[in-house]
């Protein structure tokens, strides 16, 4: 039985690259030297960009990459009944109301807000919802519902925070500003967040979270791109009743611009160095883990 339980939890959406390969790999380290044990789970939550020669990829480049992981592989599409579990709990709470609005319609929604002062954003920049939908009354909402409309489940972030209370998590590693130690949550500054969706019954955040409490995850090491994610995702434990992960934020891979590798910026994938007669101990050094 281990005591310390780690987890890689890549998205079948692209191949992985020098920025993925120093999270697994520090995942695995660090679940060596803890005598812990490593789990992978495949992210595929959306079904569109998920492709099975994606997952089959990541196993190759992990096996390469001389990684190990416990078994089960726990695919996230293969449990939308435990994200909707949890849906339906928050729902009892009286926390979750649907919202209507497109992308476009939200947008100028906040484009006139604007004209009074720059209307808030999230961590990642992006507007908070307005919350027009809020209005609406009941039998509206459930006149649209019947009637087929699209809608997004949010989480109303002020009475969700005023159950909660005052959260914190353990941080090891470190955050975009040097936030280390113990760290007060700040769930309201991503606003009424999307829990799911009319057409998928979770998002990441809510996604995550149940998935790390399923696995008995003890520690969470991922990249500082996710450090004000965590807020939401203690605020999501603390309202579900699940156990709090300490967390481990660790440095992103850059590119020579100082920007972070990513798939949509067609970062060079692990099979293209490999083909071009890279090592896995050539990885290793190239993200700052040689031995």
């Amino acid at each position: 039985m281990y005591s310390r339980i780690l987890r890689f939890a890549p998205s079948p959406n692209g191949y992985l690259h020098p920025g993925h390969a120093y999270s697994a790999l520090l995942n695995f380290d660090m679940a060596r030297d803890l005598g812990g044990r490593l789990l992978l789970r495949i992210e595929d939550i959306d079904l569109t960009r998920s492709r099975p020669d994606y997952e089959a990829a990541i196993y190759e480049d992990l096996a390469w990459l001389d990684i190990s992981w416990g078994p089960p592989v726990r695919r996230q599409s293969e449990h939308f009944d435990d994200y909707e579990a949890a849906v339906l709990k928050l729902d009892a709470m009286g926390l979750l109301y649907p919202s209507f609005e497109s992308r476009s319609e939200i947008a100028a929604l906040v484009a006139e807000r604007d004209r009074d002062g720059r209307w808030p954003r999230d961590p990642d920049g992006v507007s908070l919802y307005p919350g027009r939908a809020r209005k609406l009354s009941a039998a509206e909402r459930e006149r649209r519902i019947d009637a087929g409309a699209p809608y997004a489940l949010r989480l109303a972030m002020d009475a969700a925070v005023a159950r909660a209370g005052v959260l914190t998590w353990t941080e090891t590693g470190q955050g975009p500003q040097g936030q280390t130690g113990l760290v007060t949550a700040a769930p309201q500054m991503w606003g009424d967040v999307i829990l799911a969706r009319r057409e998928t019954p979770t998002s990441y955040h809510l996604a995550v979270t149940v998935d790390d409490a399923f696995q008995g995850v003890s520690d969470i090491v991922r990249g500082q791109d996710l450090f004000w994610s965590t807020s939401i995702h203690r605020l999501l434990q603390a309202l579900l009743g699940l156990p709090a992960p300490s967390y481990h934020h660790h440095r992103l891979i850059l590119d020579a611009d100082g920007n972070k590798l990513s798939k949509s910026a067609q970062a060079k994938s692990l099979r293209e160095l490999r083909a071009a007669g890279a090592t896995a101990a050539d990885i290793r050094r190239m993200v700052g883990l040689g031995r």
